[in-house]
């Protein structure tokens, strides 16, 4: 496992993964642009800028932004296969849990400062993309308790929200009602009461991955983190003046309260479907304290047209509890791919029991907590086709669809207000696309044959393969 992210971007400079611009470079629009540079390269690397104008502490950006750097944060070979991350990921999902390590110190106590906050001092601050509304931390690992059960462990959120920099020591974060933080904020709206919370930067690879998967709520993200690091438990400590559970390797730890009964607006921001999502009146917090340590270092990621890094980290943290909750009622679903846009589109591959079997299959997935607002195209295929492989899938779409009965639109449903296609903000039409083989009592109006590969395929594959690599 990694411990910290200084252990990661290690690993990642050694695998040729790590890029290092040593000379000083303005923060805008360097970072940025560089983000999206790298994230437009194939297995593109990430980018250390060591020295930006105007602040002390290095930046870091692209740091999950390849599949090579996302088998790397799984200890895997950089060249592993998409399909062979996920089922990889699948298995060590079931280890779950792993229960955290607590320890009392960590680097990030180093240094503490509750008196004349001032992030710019600390954060080496930018803006994302050309006309957001301000300074964004678009990688912050959130750590807040449920107002009405503060002791529950399981109940604790560990969960990726975008941040905006709105002063010296004070933040707009966007809570939306179906995520976990929301949950938390209305309770706390209810009561009247604020909402701690610990803002960490600079976490080891897999707590940031974890950060932003959407599980039950009452599960651990700190317990999954151990299963993902294949059984090894991950070190949690206190944070420094809240009684909140913090990564103990994180760089930076950001604490104070979201201010109950009160919003401001908040954005524009370039968000993840690749468009600006507007201003909107989002919660508040008032910073109390920052630590951080020695030299630290503000890891941040680029968003924009797909893909980018956010894809990278988003794409099978999304796919996979999405297949594990289908797998609970289905267990002919064969793998789910949910990469694309954080799974407002998603591919089902799965066997079929019987007739409408597809179309069941994907409003079971409406019904997910992460589905009932994200998912928006789903397309269900047979077990037999590749969800990964996009050339199958269309095949599955071209040779299985007909469109008066295969095709349902269902309308009026909870959707991604980030989406601009929402109409209003926060409301889908869902569209089911069922690319099955026909079954009975369904009308099978003709048997299909499918083709199989000649005798030796395989044989000859390892072959040529072996030949290619002596002339490449």
């Amino acid at each position: 496992m990694y411990k910290d992210l200084r252990e990661f971007l290690a690993k990642l400079e050694e695998q040729g993964q790590l890029v290092r611009i040593k000379e000083e470079v303005d923060p805008e629009p360097n970072i940025g642009a560089a983000g999206r540079a790298a994230s437009n390269l194939k297995n593109g690397p990430a980018i250390m800028f060591e020295k930006v104008r105007g602040y002390k502490n290095p930046v870091v950006t692209n740091v999950h932004g390849s599949w090579a750097n996302h088998a790397l944060m799984m200890g895997m070979d950089k060249d592993t296969p998409v399909k062979d991350q996920f089922h990889e990921l699948c298995r060590r999902w079931d280890k779950y849990p792993v229960p955290a390590k607590r320890v009392e110190t960590s680097p990030v106590k180093k240094n503490i400062v509750t008196e004349n906050i001032n992030l710019f001092d600390i954060i080496s601050l930018y803006r994302i993309n050309t006309y957001d509304a301000g300074f964004f931390l678009s990688k912050a690992c959130i750590v807040s308790r449920d107002p009405e059960d503060p002791t529950n462990y399981g109940k604790q959120n560990l969960g990726t929200y975008r941040i905006q920099v709105k002063g010296k020591d004070k933040l707009g974060i966007q809570a939306l009602p179906f995520h976990d933080i929301g949950i938390h904020l209305s309770k706390a709206d209810a009561l009247n009461k604020p909402v701690p919370v610990a803002i960490c930067l600079g976490c080891d690879p897999i707590t940031t991955f974890m950060a932003s998967t959407p599980i039950k709520y009452d599960q651990s993200e700190f317990d999954y983190v151990g299963a993902l690091y294949n059984g090894t438990p991950m070190e949690i400590t206190k944070a420094p003046t809240l009684d909140l559970d913090i990564p103990a390797g994180c760089e930076i730890v950001i604490e104070g309260y979201i201010e109950p009964r009160t919003r401001e607006c908040e954005g524009p921001f370039g968000e993840f479907p690749g468009s600006y999502s507007g201003a909107r009146l989002q919660a508040v917090v008032k910073v109390t304290a920052v630590s951080y340590r020695d030299n630290p270092i503000f890891e941040n990621l680029y968003l924009g047209i797909p893909w980018s890094e956010i894809d990278y980290l988003m794409a099978l943290n999304t796919s996979v509890p999405l297949f594990k909750m289908l797998q609970e009622s289905f267990p002919e679903v064969q793998a789910v791919n949910a990469m694309y846009t954080h799974g407002i589109g998603v591919v089902v591959s799965t066997g079929v029991r019987f007739g409408g079997f597809g179309k069941t299959v994907a409003m079971r997935l409406l019904t997910t907590p992460h589905g009932l607002a994200y998912n928006k195209v789903i397309i269900v295929v047979d077990d037999f086709v590749d969800p990964f492989n996009l050339e199958q899938v269309m095949w599955a779409m071209t040779t299985r669809v007909d469109p008066i009965k295969d095709v349902a639109i269902i309308p009026n449903c909870p959707g991604m207000p980030l989406d601009p296609s929402s109409n209003p903000p926060g409301m889908h039409n869902k569209l089911i696309i069922d690319a099955t083989t026909p079954k009975a009592p369904e009308k099978v109006t003709r048997e299909t044959e499918l083709l199989t590969a000649p005798a030796g395929a395989k044989i000859w594959e390892d072959t040529i393969a072996k030949l290619w690599k002596q002339v490449k």
